[in-house]
């Protein structure tokens, strides 16, 4: 399996009030395709800074960030833009769907924005929906799709592009048992289908214990769960 990630030494220190606040102090961790694996930390202690890290949406105050093997540093923001758009998808707790889109619509989204032709764009998004057991409900805006359909509807639309990296923030945190329990099902059988590698961020032990393997966030280092 290749490396798609590797995080050596990262740190992120945000400065508040005259206080440093040290989230990460080091932080390492390899992340291989076809990989999935849990990030498990209480509320606050900087899972989504880790995420947002990983997935260039923040700059590090120091260590290296290393995607497909490349220093990610010494990307100008340009090149970084494209590779969070070829190479990385996002999934979040809330769905931030289109509300004037169809279903398929926002999975196709990501790939008209690559460049994509519209048919080829759709054909994508309608295998991702089929996969997700959504092809019934392709043409029905979010406001008429349950939370867990809205939710695998995000889910699908991360992988519209399809990225070696897959980065999601309590993705079921917004369902309720049942439906977190099903769609979280499908989203591990899609990504391991897809040789993705995925980090994961939960609180759900429950959760975690179904991934390769867990890293807990903790003092600002990543240790094994």
């Amino acid at each position: 399996m290749s490396e798609v990630l590797k995080l050596e030494g990262v740190v992120r220190t945000f400065h508040s009030e005259g206080e440093d606040l040290h989230i990460l102090r080091g932080a390492d961790l390899p992340l291989r395709s076809g990989e999935i694996v849990a990030l498990v930390a209480p509320s606050g202690s900087g899972k989504s800074t880790l995420l947002h890290l990983a997935g260039l949406l923040e700059k590090p105050d120091g260590g290296t960030i290393r995607i497909g093997g490349i220093d990610t540093a010494r990307l100008s923001d340009s090149e970084k833009t494209t590779l969070r758009l070829n190479e990385i998808g996002f999934v979040y707790q809330a769905h931030h769907l289109l509300a004037e889109f169809t279903a398929l619509e926002n999975a196709a989204l990501p790939q008209l924005i690559a460049g994509s032709t519209r048919k080829d764009a759709e054909a994508r998004a309608a295998h991702l929906l089929d996969a997700f057991g959504l092809a019934a409900r392709a043409h029905h805006l979010p406001g008429k799709l349950s939370g867990g359909e809205r939710q695998r509807v995000a889910i699908a639309r991360a992988m519209a592009n399809a990225p070696k990296l897959l980065l999601a923030d309590e993705p079921t945190g917004n369902l309720d048992v049942a439906t977190a329990d099903l769609v979280f099902a499908e989203l591990l059988r899609v990504v391991r289908h897809e040789n993705i590698a995925a980090l994961i961020a939960t609180h759900n032990p429950d959760l975690a214990a179904r991934m390769d393997r867990v890293v807990m966030l903790r003092d600002g280092h990543l240790v094994d769960g």
